[in-house]
């Protein structure tokens, strides 16, 4: 099956793995701000609702919007000096245990790699927004294009909390990783809405709702706790949305349509795992002593790292793309091979539970 970012390969014994090593071409990635993006722009005269599933979905985002400044107490301390999540969710912080670092270096490496985890996040959140603006153009019915225009406010919401969070409590906004930067450039490249929705809500909206769900679950800070929670109850919203969508579109398509989503889902996943948190350790692991090729040849030498590696796939995104009979045969075997899909569950709170890219 084809690949993205094939001239950024690497092997790692069996599993390829994705690493930007050039300085100068992460910069003129991160540089290139404009991104081409050519939309049709569908007209609907029909105000009336035509999608009752997306009308109903609609209705409850309008009760739940949330004010980013208000309803969270930003007087409420955060500090390196603690645990902003539990040791065991923190690849950096179990390195640098396992090297006989004190405990003082692992609280810091903890939080260093959550800030930069919060930041890719928030540049996901960012990219969401735009897409979502996109979809307000390209939906036909009414009903998608209220649902879309929602997300968007919600989008803006999930940027100015995340950006709050990280400039006042954490003082970093780390730059976009040049793997996500590909990845998202090429959702919002998407030629359709049904790939844009597809790519977007069904697999980084998934992804997201897991992330959120394993912090919130390891958070060990008040502030922090209610901002995920809040941020995560959209991001089901809106994985809701992009389900309900994509059932109508895979309900009217062809065999051959269905092979080419299939496929495409597959690209965006397999790069977006292949990276294995290399452009994260480029970044952080020297910091803290810590080699990222040695420490990813660790991670991917572990006799169980299947079933932490597929802890943010299977929350949500495979079981979502299994059900839209997106995920067949002939990509499971291709998923289980690179540690997407597994049989067993892992407990995120035995080891380092994976936070994304």
């Amino acid at each position: 099956m084809k690949k993205l970012l094939e001239e950024h390969r690497k092997r790692f014994g069996e599993f390829e793995a994705v690493e930007f090593v050039d300085t100068d071409e992460i910069e003129r990635l991160r540089s290139q701000l404009s991104v081409d993006a050519p939309l049709a722009l569908n007209w609907s005269w029909n105000y009336g609702s035509e999608v009752e599933e997306l009308r109903n979905l609609y209705e409850k985002g309008k009760v739940n919007q949330w004010n980013a400044e208000l309803d969270l107490d930003w007087s409420a301390p955060v500090s390196k000096d603690d645990w902003l999540i539990a040791p065991e969710a923190s690849l950096l912080a179990q390195m640098c245990k396992l090297t006989g670092k004190d405990e003082a270096t692992q609280k810091a490496a903890a939080f260093d790699e959550l800030n930069h985890v919060l930041s890719q996040l928030l540049h996901g959140e960012q990219a969401a927004l735009q897409l979502c603006g996109q979809l307000t153009n390209l939906c036909s019915t009414i009903d998608a294009k209220w649902y879309a225009s929602s997300q968007v406010a919600d989008e803006a919401r999930h940027v100015e909390a995340l950006a709050k969070f990280l400039e006042r409590k954490m003082g970093t906004i780390y730059p976009i990783s040049p793997t996500l930067k590909l990845l998202l450039d090429h959702l919002l490249q998407a030629p359709s809405a049904q790939l844009k929705t597809l790519g977007m809500q069904c697999l980084f909206e998934g992804v997201a709702v897991a992330i959120f769900d394993m912090m919130r679950q390891e958070s060990k800070n008040a502030l922090f706790t209610e901002m995920i929670r809040r941020i995560e109850q959209d991001e089901a919203r809106h994985a809701a949305f992009g389900v309900l969508t994509m059932r109508r579109v895979v309900k009217e398509a062809e065999p051959e349509e269905m092979a080419d989503m299939e496929e495409w889902a597959f690209s965006i996943l397999e790069a977006l795992n292949a990276n294995q948190q290399l452009d994260m350790l480029q970044v952080l692991g020297p910091k803290y002593g810590l080699d990222p090729e040695n420490v990813t040849q660790a991670v991917l030498a572990m006799p169980n790292h299947a079933d932490f590696n597929s802890l943010m796939y299977m929350h949500t995104v495979i079981p979502n793309l299994r059900n839209l009979g997106l995920l067949t045969e002939r990509t499971e075997d291709q998923y289980r091979k690179i540690g997407v899909v597994t049989d067993r569950r892992a407990d995120p709170k035995t080891l380092a539970a994976p936070f994304g890219s």
